[in-house]
């Protein structure tokens, strides 16, 4: 941490997308300026305050030059590429998937620069408005002093959900002071995290005009504590189960509830302008191809250079039928396994591309074809058996492709982060109180809230008797096609510590043979070695970077088993 933190020199990155005029993160200056001399000029001062949210995580593939993501280390998809951004997570080489060549490639040393990068700024922000400092006045002050606490509170929060208790900075360190401290504990910085937020609460509002857009609000630093509160009553850390937990994530969501709107369009959501569900997004302009590296998602018979985000039958299976509500190993769902993909849950057709759906003008196939006359096969456009550019599962996601996206083709299109939405405070505030309390009356509540979001999806609603483990892990399977390829279900399945049980299943996926009439038989299959998943207990908590500690004399410890 030692070079990172002792700059005195920032290099201020202009945003690599352009943006429109009103966009406040496009005022960043793009020179090497000596800090003191940023705080002479106002001006700057407010672009440096501004960086601040160029350290937050904003882009769901972000592993390896932007094609590798969360949903492929878990079980929403896996990835036929050999690169070893998303396989050494797959395999627990959770170090090597840093340390080799010393790339930043993942979650682990590039969350750790950035978010401590962040900090530092945050630090001299504050730092300097609490001083007073005649050259630190820019307007907004209150403002900007809250989206400082909300930008810092959010990094360390990013911080812990990997690494658990981690070092707390709350001022900015001179090139004088040892910055070798002792991890603080998981509590402490969680602590630390809800006082920043008290602090961002109080400074921010809810009614900014268009051209602040996206800023931190109120109701963002609200759906913050309401994460954070979530992720401290989980299991991964909270093992003795304290329903006071629970209830304390139940109140923060409870805040926001009724506050903001589903979008009518599930199928919509990513591809917004605004929103009345959005509490907070990365505001972008419309992206080319290239300039959003979409070529790990698209299929190669779209002109997508490597189509390695590939959905899982284990993902797909999670969608119940649409009709009766129930999945579709239940003998009375309707399922038909050799019409799988008829009358799904709706959330289905939004997040997944499938053997023969419509899609830019054609049918997508991810068939296979014998010719026993000729004995020689023939394969769909979108499907090369042992090929790594294309789908291992027969399946890509919908979900990160807008439909416009073909090689070759000038159209752009918008594809937001979305940092905070109101689907996902519901399914926050239904799992808090359904765990807060064992009765009827906390399991009315959580259903009235998941039901708003199955009722938006056309999905009946969920049984009125269930219990409180059934309601558990219907919640459970809510978040998993509410939330998909969102950044959720890795995360999920580490602090729910569910991830040993079900990253070590099987990985399926679908195999497609079409038959001389054009008709399909479609078989579950199980995936070669190279594409499943190793998880042990050890993993639930990241390592700290091995250059951390070594740098540290010993004074950063380690996370146990690494």
């Amino acid at each position: 941490m030692r070079n990172r933190y002792y700059h005195l020199i920032f290099l201020f990155v202009a945003l690599v997308l352009s943006s429109c005029k009103k966009d406040f993160l496009d005022r960043t200056p793009s020179a090497d300026l000596d800090e003191e001399k940023v705080f002479k000029d106002p001006a700057l001062v407010a672009a440096y305050a501004d960086n601040a949210y160029n350290h937050l995580i904003d882009e769901y593939a972000r592993f390896n030059a932007h094609r590798g993501t969360t949903s492929q280390a878990s079980d929403e998809a896996v990835s036929g590429n050999t690169d070893v951004s998303v396989r050494t997570l797959n395999q627990g080489l959770f170090h090597d998937h840093y340390e080799r060549g010393g790339a930043q490639l993942n979650d682990i040393g590039d969350v750790w620069d950035r978010a401590y990068a962040g900090i530092r700024i945050a630090n001299v922000m504050l730092s300097r408005m609490k001083a007073a400092e005649p050259n630190t006045i820019v307007a907004n002050q209150v403002r900007v002093a809250g989206e400082m606490y909300f930008i810092r509170a959010f990094l360390y929060f990013e911080l812990i959900k990997r690494f658990g208790g981690v070092p707390i900075f709350d001022k900015p360190a001179s090139i004088f002071e040892n910055i070798d401290i002792p991890r603080n504990s998981y509590q402490e910085c969680l602590d630390f995290i809800l006082a920043d937020l008290t602090q961002a609460e109080s400074m921010l509002s809810d009614s900014y005009n268009a051209s602040n857009y996206g800023r931190a609000t109120k109701s963002a630093a609200i759906a913050l504590r309401a994460r954070a509160l979530l992720y401290a009553a989980s299991p991964l850390n909270n093992p003795n189960n304290s329903t006071a937990k629970w209830q304390a994530a139940a109140d923060a969501a409870a805040l926001l509830l009724d506050k903001f709107k589903l979008h009518p369009s599930y199928a919509e959501l990513m591809n917004l302008q605004s929103s009345e569900e959005y509490i907070m997004i990365k505001i972008r302009p419309p992206r080319v191809i290239d300039g959003f590296l979409l070529d790990f998602v698209m299929s190669p018979g779209s002109g997508g250079a490597q189509g390695s985000m590939n959905p899982t039958q284990n993902h797909v299976d999670l969608y119940d039928m649409q009709a009766t509500g129930l999945p579709i190993t239940n003998a009375a769902s309707g399922y038909n396994p050799q019409n799988p993909y008829a009358g799904r849950d709706p959330r289905f057709y939004a997040n997944i591309l499938y053997n023969d759906v419509s899609w830019q003008g054609r049918k997508m196939g991810m068939w296979s074809q014998y010719n026993a006359t000729t004995d020689t096969y023939t394969y769909g456009a979108d499907f090369r058996p042992n090929n790594i550019i294309y789908s291992a599962t027969r399946y890509y996601c919908r979900k990160m492709w807008p439909e416009v996206y073909v090689r070759n083709a000038t159209q752009r299109a918008l594809f937001n982060f979305i940092f905070f939405r109101y689907g996902e405070v519901l399914l926050n505030y239904a799992e808090a109180i359904n765990e807060s309390a064992d009765n009827v009356a906390n399991r009315n509540l959580a259903m009235a809230r998941v039901n708003e979001i199955r009722s938006r999806a056309g999905m009946p609603s969920l049984p009125a008797n269930l219990t409180q483990a059934q309601l558990r892990e219907a919640i459970v399977k809510e978040r998993a096609v509410e939330l998909a390829f969102e950044d959720f279900r890795w995360y999920d399945l580490i602090r729910w510590k569910r991830a040993k049980e079900v990253l070590n299943q099987p990985m399926k996926a679908m195999d497609v043979v079409r038959n001389a009439n054009g008709t399909f038989n479609y078989t579950v299959t199980t995936l070669p070695n190279i594409y499943q998943k190793k998880f042990e207990d050890y993993m639930y908590l990241y390592p700290i970077p091995r250059r951390e500690i070594f740098k540290s004399n010993g004074i950063l410890k380690q996370n146990p088993s690494w």
